[in-house]
């Protein structure tokens, strides 16, 4: 005789241990093969916005073949209005059965192919069902009214187990939208330019719809659009619905569902489009709907940027790592240039450049990759003078003039400057990249010592010019700029 205390026992067990949906199903197949020779277990959940099934293991993958898609809606039809039932090996038989039930449904069980299954429903609905395979089982088979009754009990269990589950994971995702929603907001208190604010928004929405691909395509001078993000699209069919985009753009879907045109609206004008592409299946109904308010959100931070990029022009400090920008590196080294040349002293300039920075921008991210500049800057500011002048020359370059200083000591300043960046650990934990709280990087730099009679230009590409020496040197070094070197190259 069958343990039916132990089975609930069981059940209960791996309902409360299951740590994914992986091992829910795998603790209930093995469960089910001690007691009944089950060799097969599926679940498959509905998405009533799309209409198509989910492997519930599997919950990214849509079940497309048409054939497969008929043959599901043909055992699930009669389930959804009958969630006290279920059909084994095509036949519909209750929980609620007699003598003459179980008499049938004990010769069903006999046939060489077993099949069963089981509603999944909610209060609200039923929302998938539950695919059991087994061997031939012997007609005197040990089930009654008990058994079934231990059946529904069990599949009530696992329908609260499975929704829970489907719950949770649509909470998580709400969870997800408004951290995307405030993070793309807040793009804008620390960058500006559209070449690192792009990138970081494309990341953010991609890891929300992490089933699908997204592009972010910009409206250029002649009002073309142009792909920012990523780096390459090879999709005809979304270049063939950008070609058919008017000036004012709304959500546009593609016949099959999968391409979705999402604009990205400024003040009374379209400054692009984020495309999202479902490699999988159908864009739902809820995808759609979270992807134009992030869109809405995109179009306000670029809007926005748009907007502080003008008024920084004027400005003097970089937005994100709080050091003079490029416009004030501009007049300064003509200030200081002009005051070494008119009083003859010393003026020494370091450039920077961070050792294989795209790489830490394509593995962790654009987050990531800011925090590693705003780590530098703080490094450059606590390690040279408090009138030296340090700038963010652009990207993930670095320039520092060096007042009343000789070569030797601005090396000396360059040298130490190297070993800070190196035995730094930058904590990158605002990017929130899983296992990895800090990074180590390393620095390219050139030194340069102004010759009262170049220009400003000469000056600062003398610099530039050693730079790249350390860079084919071997990286994560320090060249003095030496005109005669250069003279020999050309």
């Amino acid at each position: 005789m069958k343990n039916y205390s132990e089975l609930m026992l069981n059940c209960t067990n791996a309902i409360i241990e299951s740590i994914n949906a992986q091992d829910f199903v795998d603790k209930f197949l093995n469960i089910f093969k001690d007691f009944y020779g089950i060799v097969q277990m599926n679940f498959f959940t509905i998405d009533y916005n799309t209409g198509m099934f989910h492997d519930f293991v599997r919950d990214w993958v849509y079940i497309e073949d048409e054939n497969t898609q008929k043959a599901i809606y043909d055992i699930f039809n009669p389930l959804q209005a009958n969630h006290d039932k279920f059909i084994i090996n095509g036949r519909l038989s209750s929980y609620e059965c007699d003598e003459n039930e179980i008499g049938a449904i004990k010769e069903a069980a006999s046939k060489d192919a077993n099949f069963v299954y089981f509603p999944l429903f909610s209060p609200a609905r039923t929302f998938g069902f539950v695919e059991v395979g087994f061997e031939k089982i012997d007609s005197e088979l040990e089930i009654d009214q008990n058994f079934f009754k231990i059946l529904q009990v069990l599949v009530l269990q696992i329908s609260n187990a499975i929704y829970n589950h489907i719950v949770k994971d649509h909470m998580a995702k709400a969870l997800n939208f408004y951290d995307a929603m405030k993070n793309i907001a807040k793009i804008i208190e620390s960058q500006y330019e559209l070449e690192y604010i792009v990138p970081q928004i494309g990341e953010m929405i991609d890891r929300f719809i992490s089933s699908h691909l997204i592009y972010i395509f910009l409206r250029d001078e002649n009002k073309e659009f142009k792909l920012l993000w990523p780096s390459n699209c090879n999709n005809s069919e979304i270049f063939a619905m950008l070609e058919q985009v008017k000036e004012d753009i709304t959500v546009k879907i593609s016949e099959d569902n999968r391409i979705g045109l999402f604009p990205l609206q400024g003040e009374g004008n379209s400054l692009g489009v984020l495309v999202a592409y479902s490699t999988i299946g159908k864009l739902s109904a809820n995808e759609i709907e979270y992807l134009v308010e992030l869109t809405k959100q995109s179009g306000i931070t670029l809007q926005r940027a748009n907007v502080y990029s003008e008024v920084l022009k004027h400005a003097t400090m970089d937005a994100l790592t709080g050091l003079n920008n490029r416009r004030q590196f501009e007049i300064r080294i003509k200030q200081e240039t002009s005051q070494s040349a008119r009083k003859n002293t010393n003026l020494c300039c370091i450039m920077l450049d961070i050792d294989y920075f795209k790489k830490v921008n394509d593995t962790y991210g654009h987050a990531a990759g800011d925090c590693v500049l705003k780590g530098i800057a703080e490094i450059i500011t606590k390690t040279v003078r408090e009138y030296d002048i340090a700038c963010r020359y652009g990207g993930e370059e670095f320039f520092i003039l060096l007042p009343m200083t000789n070569i030797d000591d601005a090396y000396a300043v360059a040298q130490r400057l190297r070993q800070n960046i190196q035995s730094a650990k930058i904590d990158i934990r605002e990017a929130k990249v899983k296992n990895t709280p800090f990074l180590q990087v390393t620095a390219s730099i050139g030194v340069n010592q102004y010759n009262h009679t170049d220009t400003p230009e000469e000056f600062y590409h003398g610099a530039d010019k050693a730079l790249y020496e350390s860079k084919i040197g071997g990286r994560n070094r320090v060249t003095i700029f030496n005109p005669e070197n250069q003279k020999d190259k050309e």
